[in-house]
């Protein structure tokens, strides 16, 4: 069994989408799904999840093509998690149908040995205490970065504030900075959520980029710009995918590398909202992504 040097823990689903323009069903989603496959553009990544029973076995194919490690992918029977939802015509809204959480309801992601020596974590969205499950079973890894999002800190606050005390850098987006701290400004909100421990927090600013903050500053980072795009399921997850695989390929997680890495992270979730689910990081080549790069540093240099 190989050992990954990127462990990336969270949700595999098959989702329902609608949005203004289409409507399809039966597409490969969840948060594990979309950052492997960013991850894979860097670096080969160890997937912990759980699939049902009724799971494709073109899913798992595909999975294979992005170079995923499957020793933590476990299968059971009965159904994979499924989620239906619909956007507006502004896609920075959206209203859940279903959530059905099948497996997932009972997942307990354990790690193969192998896993628990990877130096870089990425805990996807999920329950605080399952992201804790895991951390207990790392050996000092380098850098952890952890995702949450309103549900958690509605209903399990003191769990995740133990979690986010654990992990290098945690990321959220606007609104879930300031239901978790209380501020609204979100340099106020950074600073509490800083308080907590982490060493670095990212916020997500959907179209609008990404904020890094630290004691030693703040990082702006643009999205890449797009005339129009297909579909937002799973951008927040394919830019910290692409993040930390991008952390782990250089072995070097300071502020600046930081930086570099969040410019890969927008410039592959740029790629994967131009088609629906994994379809257009499935055609996607580094070559391509490095040239957006270089396109969306010009754009930026003063």
């Amino acid at each position: 069994m190989t050992q990954p040097k990127l462990v990336i823990v969270g949700s595999i689903g098959i989702d329902h989408i609608e949005t203004p323009r289409e409507k399809r069903e039966n597409l490969l989603g969840g948060s594990a799904s979309y950052a492997c496959a960013a991850a894979s553009f860097f670096t080969p990544p160890g997937m912990v999840g759980v699939v049902g029973d009724d799971f494709p076995a073109a899913f798992l194919d595909l999975y294979r093509k992005f170079s995923v490690d499957l020793a933590g992918l476990q299968q059971r029977k009965g159904r994979t998690f499924a989620w239906s939802g619909v956007y507006e015509e502004n896609m920075d809204n959206r209203s859940t149908l279903e959530t059905v959480l099948g497996v997932f309801e009972t997942f307990q992601p354990d790690l193969p040995e192998a896993y628990v020596e990877a130096p870089y974590v990425f805990l996807g969205n999920m329950a605080p205490d399952l992201q804790l499950h895991v951390l207990n079973q790392m050996k000092a890894p380098a850098f952890v970065l952890a995702d949450t999002m309103d549900l958690w800190i509605n209903i399990a606050r003191d769990k995740l504030v133990e979690v986010i005390g654990r992990v290098h850098m945690l990321t959220l987006n606007e609104s879930e900075a300031r239901l978790l701290t209380g501020a609204h400004n979100l340099l106020a909100a950074a600073g509490a959520l800083l308080a907590m421990g982490p060493e670095y927090v990212l916020i997500k600013k959907g179209e609008h980029g990404s904020m890094l903050i630290s004691r030693a500053g703040i990082y702006i980072q643009p999205a890449f710009p797009l005339a129009s795009f297909e579909d937002p399921t799973g951008a927040g997850d394919t830019f910290a995918g692409a993040l930390m695989g991008r952390i782990a390929e250089n072995g070097a997680h300071d502020a600046s590398a930081i930086r570099h890495a969040m410019v890969h992270g927008s410039v592959v979730a740029s790629f994967g909202v131009e088609s629906f689910s994994l379809d257009r990081l499935a055609a996607l080549s580094r070559d391509e992504v490095d040239a957006r790069v270089t396109e969306l540093m010009d754009m930026t240099r003063v």
